[in-house]
């Protein structure tokens, strides 16, 4: 895991002495260091890159001893431009550090005033934490815990599993308590161990819609974002792994091993570039327009060399085996491009969801990916050192359903034709289909004529009266539309907490309620927050499916990739099929026309399929790992009846697979960090006791 860590002090130098907590807590902070640690520049208010980064991920520009600027990950600006933006930000102007192609956290220091951009998308979050008389800084919870001793935050994991995509229900929390995270399109800004929480997104209207750009525009945007973040990581080093010692080295020929198995079951990545090709349109975009771009595309050792496609192929769930014979079959055709080295990767049952749980890294915070993240390892294995996946284009480019509302809103019924319609018929014939339109428009009706505050102490009274009715348990498009056509509701796992742990929750709503007046459009809400949930996930995933020397690299979730989708018309967003649709023009416009038939298709059932494969072939596991669990000490759960759950779930009862994920997920990780051994910090005053000690869980219950 890398990470970046530094602190604002209240009093440096000659002032320490007139203050009566300055010298005490700067001599604390001198006397504190993270293990590690890569130290950028020093006292009063030092920083530092913690981990493996590569020389290439920590840049630094200095106009003079006390304005300076660190970029820290994948930022395709020039060093002239990373001048320009620092004299921007020395004026206080932070939208200049968030606007170049790429993933990075801006750090800049201006006198005793420290800035540090988050993400738009929240997949580079920033923390923060009162601490020796200033304000501690990270982009990492856990470090943080442990500089402080925190303990756990009970109440924001009763929030986390209750209302998992509700901003309002997580607030700026962490599960760790006094750790604080800033929201996405934030910065933090420190002066003298002051802290402040600002926007830079630029501010609209709550009355009436940002204006909107003409679709071909819009598209035409979307391009040029795309084809500059694939870009920004094409024209950086090529990075090859370094073999340690004799672990390192190929053993040579083995039978029935070539070059690329004989790797993976060393655990390292190949030279060079490589992307994620499933068949779907997000990774077949990003592996087209990579292997596209003008340049070297992958390997080390010359021009010319071909960029590594990877796909994963699932041998244990045959009752999808149509389907998933269809996606390998369209990996296949888009692989046929010379500029693209195709290598399957096939798994049996070992690789299921739900396979080999006992063994992972403790990663930053929970989330649902650590059920499957040995599943993605054995797929990067295969992989390159920089290595291109798709996640997040689902969520920066479908239209949410409360976005139905928005057009409502906008007095733009017609619009509402074409997905009704879709949803019609996405369920297939039935004898209420002649109805769904006319459900689907009161709905989202209902929702646009909503107050905001009302909508939220709507979900909070849900919560309390336990009605998750609304909740799809079978995954029909209609009843997952209609569930979604509000401004917050509970999560899939709620239903599995106990009464205290949702009284806990509906508290926090009730306060966001009467806290926030306005709360602009209910569908820019929603999508908002989708995208802020699965960027977490995706950070979860990166860290517990992590392959040493390898990088991911997801493009959708750059910020200026975010801004381009936003700018799409919800008009657009709305129509059947609008990702597919933008995507094949995005790849229109790069030259790539030549797309196989069926690209665009959806993998949801493959995934529902091989969840509840997984599910079934663990169970035992499962119920074992619940015996006694960790969130039951709690007081979240009743043990009882989620094993209950587990049971009736593998035996194929219609139960909300993602809450179960997100139970077993939670319970893994509680258990990695009680059983966790060590501090991120050393010296003379680090902190002796790790984050959430051995025996804090058991003893924690909810207030």
């Amino acid at each position: 895991m890398r990470w970046l860590v530094g602190w604002s002090s209240a009093a440096t130098g000659a002032a320490a002495g007139s203050s009566a907590t300055g010298p005490a807590a700067g001599a604390q902070a001198r006397a504190v260091l993270p293990v590690g640690a890569q130290l950028l520049w020093g006292d009063p208010d030092p920083l530092w890159a913690v981990g493996d980064w590569r020389p290439d991920e920590v840049r630094v520009v200095q106009a003079d001893p006390e304005t300076r600027l660190a970029v820290f990950g994948v930022c395709g600006a020039t060093d002239d431009q990373l001048r320009v933006g620092l004299f921007a930000a020395r004026g206080g102007a932070l939208r200049h550090l968030t606007a170049w192609s790429g993933s990075y956290t801006a750090v800049v220091q201006v006198g005793r005033r420290i800035t540090v951009t988050g993400d738009l998308a929240g997949a580079r979050p920033v923390f923060h934490t009162p601490w020796a008389g200033g304000t501690a800084y990270a982009t990492a919870a856990l470090p943080l815990a442990d500089l402080i001793e925190a303990s756990l935050d009970v109440g924001h994991l009763a929030a986390l599993l209750a209302c998992p995509d509700v901003p309002e229900a997580l607030g700026a929390g962490t599960p760790y308590e006094g750790v604080r995270r800033i929201p996405p399109g934030h910065a933090l800004v420190l002066r003298g161990g002051t802290r402040d929480v600002t926007s830079y997104e630029p501010t609209t209207s709550l009355a009436v819609a940002a204006p909107q750009l003409a679709p071909e525009q819009a598209v035409d945007g979307v391009r040029d974002a795309l084809v500059e973040a694939v870009r920004a990581r094409l024209a950086g080093p090529r990075h090859a792994p370094d073999p340690d010692g004799l672990d390192g080295l190929d053993p040579g020929p083995v039978p029935g091993m070539g070059l690329a198995e004989r790797r993976a079951a060393r655990g390292g990545p190949a030279p060079g570039v490589g992307a994620d090709l499933s068949g779907g349109s997000a990774s077949g975009t990003l592996a087209l327009l990579a292997a596209g771009l003008p340049g070297q595309p992958g390997r080390l050792g010359g021009h010319g060399e071909r960029l590594l496609a990877v796909t994963f192929n699932d041998r244990a769930t045959n009752g999808v085996q149509a389907h998933r014979d269809a996606e390998l079959e369209r990996a296949r055709s888009i692989a046929d491009n010379p500029r693209l080295h195709h290598v399957v990767v096939a798994a049996g049952e070992e690789a299921l969801p739900y396979a080999d749980l006992d063994s992972g890294p403790l990663t930053d915070e929970p989330g649902p990916s650590l059920t499957t993240a040995g599943r993605h390892r054995r797929r990067l294995l295969a992989g390159s050192a920089d290595h291109f996946v798709g996640h997040g284009a689902r969520q920066v480019l479908d239209a949410h359903p409360a976005r139905l509302a928005d057009l409502l809103m906008d007095r733009r019924r017609r619009h509402l034709l074409r997905p009704v319609t879709a949803l019609a018929k996405a369920d297939g014939p039935s004898a209420h289909s002649v109805l769904v339109p006319f459900t689907v428009y009161r709905a989202a009706r209902k929702l646009a004529r909503t107050p905001y505050p009302e909508g939220i102490a709507d979900a909070a009274r849900r919560l309390l009266e336990r009605q998750f009715t609304d909740e799809p348990a079978t995954g029909g498009a209609v009843d997952a539309s209609l569930a979604a056509l509000t401004w917050c509701r509970p999560g899939p796992a709620a239903r599995w907490l106990t009464g205290e742990a949702l009284a806990e929750v509906s508290v926090r709503l009730g306060e966001a309620a009467t806290r926030s007046p306005a709360g602009g459009r209910p569908g820019e809400r929603r999508a908002r927050a989708a995208l802020a949930r699965q960027a977490a996930d995706h950070r979860v995933l990166e860290q517990a499916a992590e392959v040493r020397n390898q990088r991911l690299h997801a493009p959708f979730l750059d910020n200026q990739v975010v801004l381009a989708c936003r700018a799409l018309p919800d008009t657009l967003r709305v129509q059947p099929g609008a990702r597919a649709a933008v995507l094949r023009s995005v790849l229109a416009g790069a030259g790539v026309r030549d797309l196989p038939p069926g690209w665009g298709a959806t993998s949801h059932l493959t995934h529902t399929a091989a969840v509840r494969a997984g599910l079934r072939g663990a169970v035992g596991d499962l119920v074992q790992l619940f015996d006694a669990p960790l969130l039951a000490d709690a007081g979240l759960i009743e043990a009882r009846v989620v094993r209950k759950a587990l049971r009736a779930a593998a035996e194929g009862a219609p139960l909300p697979l993602d809450g179960l994920a997100e139970l077993v997920s939670t319970e893994l990780w509680l258990r990695r960090l009680v059983a966790r051994r060590g501090t991120c910090w050393t010296g003379a005053e680090a902190p002796r006791q790790r984050a959430v000690a051995a025996g804090v869980v058991p003893r924690a219950r909810l207030s």
